[in-house]
């Protein structure tokens, strides 16, 4: 399944006036087509940037934004004063505008050519003059945006844009997901539990509880032939214990995974759901808690949460979108155990089955084992380690009256040893700025054990989406202090509920 569909647009939108004449308005044109087309090039801004022609009255602007709320591929819009455009114009229009805003402060030339300035030039290139009345007016409508100041062919700006769109892309994604979730969470846990009603509000996600029943109708309508073409496949994808192969004494119960997977892609795809939930105390019919079938999903994308935690597989969900074509991979995660000495202190993360293969640091082996929980069937499952590189481990928490996302940055490690005796996918890493700050830094938060670990979404992206959506967002990294943190906790606490009062 792609994670994004190539109908995604950020419109590049200009600002003049017609004071100047129809030959610098067509000076304009051309400028702000180039660098619109600069920064759409292959290989920079991730997602396609549609140049709209150049705006120079209130109704213009006031129509464009609403054909931005309006549009189904529109997912942000960038805005750029070339000239001097008088902000008054743009107030209708950023009042009513849904989209994610950039205000680029940007222009023409990288060099000033100094011998030949003249008040032509001047008027023509005053971005300076122009964007300083447009963010005037932003602030004073009050308008969410991100600034990016700098020469659309610096590597920083395009590296910021770049975040930008790719949170954009996400908060687009929360806002069309569909998510099902297969039985109920899990008995007497508090984090997988959560306002689905707000969340809906807020991020625009919709989920749905499906009897787990309904998917093992469709899991056991798989043909026989299809489960054992599937079973074959992974045969020559994975490294396939014996036991498992063709005429192995366990063959049955993975062409049953195999089953497993078609079953729920089946579910997934007619539904139009792009994020699901299981839960190993409901598991109705099924013969195993799926391991391998959910490890496959996440990898083509879509987003996973054990227990029923239905917010951590909507994160996962988006995070996916946002890291698309980035290097390294995202997939449901879980803090298990601590290495606490001697040498640096390292978190040893896992999951009972469901870690995504995106993030392995080399070919898988599929294998088969007991699982003490769930009351079915050994589960075929993906055994690997992660790779190592930095990353994000990132919560979402609903805190009752607003939800928070608290995000670590973390460098994953491999393991010191093997680790011949555990029989899932693990990843080891170390949090910044160490262990135990980070450890209670994250208590402090209330952050949840349900978490997503990505090393292709960056904290800039996330930063992003936090700040589109309206999310408090908590980051503890290298310059992270836990008294500091307390601080800041409390500060959120107050502006969120007077926010909400107004």
């Amino acid at each position: 399944m792609d994670t994004h569909t190539p109908d995604h647009e950020i419109w590049f939108l200009t600002g003049s006036q017609g004071l100047y004449g129809d030959d610098v308005l067509r000076q304009v044109a051309e400028q702000s087509r180039s660098i619109s087309e600069t920064l759409g090039r292959p290989g920079k801004v991730p997602v396609k940037i549609v140049w709209k022609p150049v705006l120079t009255d209130a109704d213009a602007i006031r129509r464009i934004c609403q054909e931005a709320n309006a549009s189904d591929s529109c997912v942000g819009v960038i805005a750029w004063m070339h000239t001097f455009s008088p902000a008054k114009m743009w107030i209708a229009g950023l009042s009513s505008l849904d989209r994610p805003l950039l205000h680029l402060h940007t222009q023409y030339n990288l060099s000033l050519p100094w011998p030949s300035i003249d008040m032509d030039f001047m008027n023509l290139n005053q971005a300076a003059h122009g964007d300083r009345e447009f963010g005037h007016i932003e602030s004073r409508v009050g308008v969410d945006r991100k600034i990016v100041a700098g020469h659309a062919t610096d590597p920083r700006v395009v590296r910021r844009v770049s975040a930008w769109a790719r949170a954009a892309v996400g908060r687009h994604t929360a806002r069309t997901l569909r998510l099902a979730r297969f039985g109920d969470n899990m008995r007497d846990v508090a984090v997988t539990e959560g306002d689905k009603v707000e969340a809906q509000l807020r991020f625009g996600f919709s989920v749905n509880t499906y009897s787990v029943n309904d998917l093992v109708a469709v899991v056991d309508a798989v043909q026989d032939k299809e489960a054992a073409e599937l079973a074959d496949e992974y045969c020559e994808l994975y490294d396939v214990v014996p036991a498992l192969r063709p005429g192995g004494i366990r063959h049955d119960s993975l062409r049953y995974a195999a089953r497993q997977e078609l079953g729920l892609r089946a579910f997934l795809s007619e539904g139009g759901f792009t994020a699901f939930t299981t839960n190993f105390e409901d598991l109705g019919g099924l013969r195993q808690l799926p391991g391998l079938a959910v490890q496959r999903l996440m990898a083509d994308g879509y987003g996973f949460g054990g227990e029923g935690d239905w917010k951590t597989s909507a994160l996962l969900r988006v995070m996916k979108v946002m890291g698309q074509g980035q290097p390294g991979g995202t997939t449901f995660m879980e803090d298990y155990t601590y290495h606490l000495g001697p040498g640096t202190p390292r978190i040893l993360g896992a999951h009972m089955l469901e870690v995504c293969p995106s993030v392995a640091a080399a070919r898988p082996r599929c294998e088969i084992h007991p699982l003490s929980i769930g009351g079915r069937e050994d589960p075929v499952r993906l055994v690997f380690d992660a790779a190592p590189g930095s990353a994000l481990v990132v919560g979402l928490a609903d805190l009752g009256d607003r939800f928070r996302l608290t995000a670590n940055e973390v460098d994953v490690v491999g393991p010191s040893e093997p680790l011949p005796h555990l029989p899932v996918a693990r990843a080891v890493w170390k949090p910044r700025p160490s262990l135990a700050e980070s450890a209670e830094s994250w208590l402090l938060a209330g952050a949840p054990h349900h978490t997503v670990l990505s090393s292709a979404v960056d904290a800039e992206t996330l930063t992003d989406y936090a700040a589109m959506t309206g999310v408090e967002l908590l980051t503890i990294g290298a310059d992270t202090n836990v008294e500091q943190l307390a601080k800041e906790i409390r500060w959120n606490a107050a502006y969120h509920r007077l926010a909400q009062a107004l």
